[in-house]
């Protein structure tokens, strides 16, 4: 009987199509072998991904050699905020993975020209949350009001996950800080900085990732004010894998090669919670590490396969409905 990974491999073949021209496959002692694209442009790519529970597809892909199996050498860099796609535009990068939001603001601003090539992840409960401190004057969105939420106030999904949770509760929004509405920070407030603006006072509360989320309760006792995932951004699309369409025209080969081995690893993500916590502890300091506690204790999202425009869509109307964008942007021209 084939293991578990030859059944996770050869049903993401068999889903995705990739057993096509310039492909083989084959199987060694009942486990199925990725198949090869032959004639790569290239085999070393630059890799820019979020170290978030977002990009465990990556990061399982990593651990198990899938890259390796492919020809592949992927070189590991934690991307944090929206510079990635600066770096991908300057060739810094081969392939990113952030948020949904911020592509397709680049790429309405003409920032840059972005293909998504495959989703990362969708929201579930717990992996985005508001959060406060124990013994905070704030313990409802309502007492919100007048104080700040740590959270960027620009093109990113999580203000655009906290303006919709907000506003379906009714709560004003004000990123000039009036005093009957919810303000937002003038500084810098990616994930890893939330826990320590919650204990300095900087933010009277803060929207946290996971794993940052079971981070700030187990090191400093934060408690969950509101669950994002709910309402308008229930099984929200959270992160996407991109490259520039220059890139993607170029390498179309090595491109394939790269999907294959990360579509395994995001199907293994999705069904092997094991294979995911062992991924992130085995991950360097600084670049997306958890310790085995946090690892098995913290909320995963669903990995889905492949590219969903009609799912993806929700992030651009989502988008507009907020303000983000003046007008409807067709997600079909980031899909190439």
């Amino acid at each position: 009987m084939p293991g578990r990974k030859g059944l996770i491999l050869a049903a993401v073949l068999a889903s995705t199509g990739f057993l096509g021209t310039g492909c083989a496959s084959s199987t060694t002692g009942g486990l199925a072998v990725l198949p090869r694209v032959s004639g790569l442009e290239k085999t070393t790519i630059t890799a820019a991904i979020s170290p978030v529970l977002d990009s465990a597809g990556f990061f399982v892909a990593m651990r198990e050699g899938l890259f390796a199996q492919e020809g592949l050498t992927v070189n590991y860099t934690p991307a944090h905020g929206d510079t990635v796609i600066s770096g991908a535009v300057k060739g810094q990068y081969d392939v990113i993975a952030t948020n949904y939001v911020s592509y397709i603001q680049a790429q309405v601003t003409r920032a840059a020209n972005l293909r998504v090539i495959a989703e990362a992840s969708l929201l579930q409960p717990g992996g985005r949350v508001i959060m406060t401190m124990p013994g905070s004057k704030v313990r409802t969105l309502k007492e919100l009001t007048g104080h700040v939420l740590g959270v960027n106030a620009d093109a990113n999904v999580g203000f655009l996950l906290a303006a919709s949770v907000l506003t379906e509760n009714g709560i004003k929004l004000s990123v000039a800080g009036r005093k009957n509405a919810v303000g937002f920070p003038s500084f810098s407030m990616p994930y890893p900085d939330a826990a320590p603006a919650l204990v300095s006072g900087k933010v009277a509360a803060a929207v946290v990732s996971e794993p940052f989320v079971t981070q700030a309760e187990e090191s400093y006792g934060a408690v969950p004010l509101a669950d994002l995932d709910s309402g308008a951004t229930e099984q929200f699309p959270m992160e996407g894998y991109a490259t520039t369409a220059s890139w993607a025209r170029a390498n179309p080969r090595t491109m394939r090669a790269f999907l294959i081995a990360l579509e395994a690893g995001q199907q293994i993500a999705d069904t092997d919670r094991q294979a995911v916590e062992s991924a992130f502890v085995g991950l360097p300091q600084g670049a997306g590490h958890i310790d085995r506690v946090t690892a098995a204790v913290m909320a995963l999202n669903v990995y889905p396969l492949g590219v969903d425009a009609v799912r993806l869509q929700r992030v651009a109307d989502v988008m507009q409905q907020f303000g983000f964008l003046k007008k409807r942007f067709d997600i079909s021209g980031l899909l190439g």
